[in-house]
């Protein structure tokens, strides 16, 4: 990345001015570590008043400010440039290099100091210092930034997707409330499952939640140890029989031989969960869904295929992210956190592996988790 930085000299010494913007003219400072290279648009201002005059006007990122000039001195230029809250960085240049200016500067606010005499490579040693040091509090900002944009609309996201299962459990109450069904209880039994089933939905989003956030934290505990993988994909194709069979979707799987990885069980359960479920979910009634585990020798490969509704390429590009659901006719009573898929690529990672997905709309979809052993 390449960034171009506004840095003012202050000098009431013409001749110091232009020598400054003559080394700085062609300088590029490059920061590998950041991976940033920086050059210099160099301005002048030959007192205090003019230097203000030109902050106000064009605001710098970088200041070398003289310490004796005539009218408002450097230290007062400083006091002023900090009550505005300038963002730029101040380097201090005097002849009178004492400990107790140099302190007195810092605690105002100046990031450097450098001494008169200077020569061309001390003057780049620290302009490519400061240079640095504003670059990073310019990333740090705008990552800030990101990051309460982001916080915004995960928060926005996650208020919608909770407004609609209380609003549905709040009318279902109110129904319950006002004996709107009729004077049987029996009569009731349909809005209480569906309260049940909207608040069901609800847990599985908090739990979701925990989930993602214990993840990308780095917080989750894990317990890792050898685990037979066919083992857990039976396991959790016999917990999804009783929603396979509400959909008359047959799930097959037929192991060979045993697969074994170095992993979390608890994350593999969740991984090979959210696959199942989610073919059952989007499938068409009558359907099936297959399981294959492959073993290779670096990788395992979890391979879930469904004969469901799938989906366009516009849809598959949407399905990782957070909230994600794929939202047409076919699917609009289907409920979900739409952050299963958003999991199970940050498990994948752990593994250095990831997901990929094959589907077309109408021939179902297949869903291949890669984990490196």
């Amino acid at each position: 990345m390449k960034e171009t930085l506004h840095l003012l000299i202050v000098d009431d010494e013409p001749g110091m001015r232009m020598s400054v913007e003559r080394v700085l003219r062609k300088y590029n400072s490059h920061h590998e570590d950041i991976q940033v290279d920086v050059d210099f648009r160099v301005s002048q201002a030959g007192s205090g008043e003019e230097a203000m005059a030109l902050v106000a006007a064009d605001a710098p990122d970088l200041i070398l400010l003289d310490y004796k000039l005539p009218g408002m001195t450097g230290l007062e230029v400083l006091q002023a440039l900090l009550e505005r809250k300038c963002e730029a960085l101040v380097v201090m240049i005097t002849a009178y290099a004492s400990l107790e200016t140099a302190v007195q500067a810092t605690k105002i606010g100046a990031f450097d100091f450098l001494a008169k005499p200077f020569t061309p490579d001390e003057l780049k040693a620290v302009v490519h210092k400061t240079s640095k040091h504003f670059m990073v509090q310019r990333q740090a900002r705008r990552l800030a930034e990101e990051r309460r944009q982001i916080r915004f609309e995960f928060l926005s996201v996650l208020a919608h997707e909770l407004k609609s299962p209380l609003a549905a459990v709040e009318g279902n109450l109110f129904i319950l409330r006002d004996h709107l069904a009729g004077e049987l209880i029996a009569d009731y039994d349909p809005w209480v499952d569906r309260s049940i089933q909207r608040l069901d939905g609800m847990r599985k989003l908090i739990f979701d939640l925990l989930d993602l956030t214990r993840i990308e934290s780095g917080q989750k505990q894990r317990s890792l140890g050898d685990v037979e993988l066919c083992a857990i994909a039976t396991s959790c194709l016999e917990a999804h029989q009783s929603l396979a069979a509400q959909k008359q979707v047959s799930l097959r799987f037929h192991p060979k031989d045993a697969v074994h990885l170095h992993a979390d069980p608890g994350e593999l359960e969740i991984i090979f969960n959210n696959l199942v479920s989610n073919a059952i979910k989007y499938n068409r009634d009558g359907g099936t869904v297959e399981v294959v585990i492959l073993n290779e020798p670096t990788l395992v490969r979890i391979l879930v295929r469904d004969s469901g509704i799938g989906m366009s390429g516009e849809e598959v590009a949407k399905l990782f992210g957070e909230f994600s659901r794929i939202k047409n006719e076919k699917t609009r009573n289907i409920l979900g956190s739409g952050l299963g898929l958003s999991i199970l690529r940050r498990l994948a990672a752990l593994y250095e592996g990831g997901v990929e997905v094959v589907s077309e709309p109408g021939e179902g979809s297949t869903f291949t988790v890669t984990l490196r052993k």
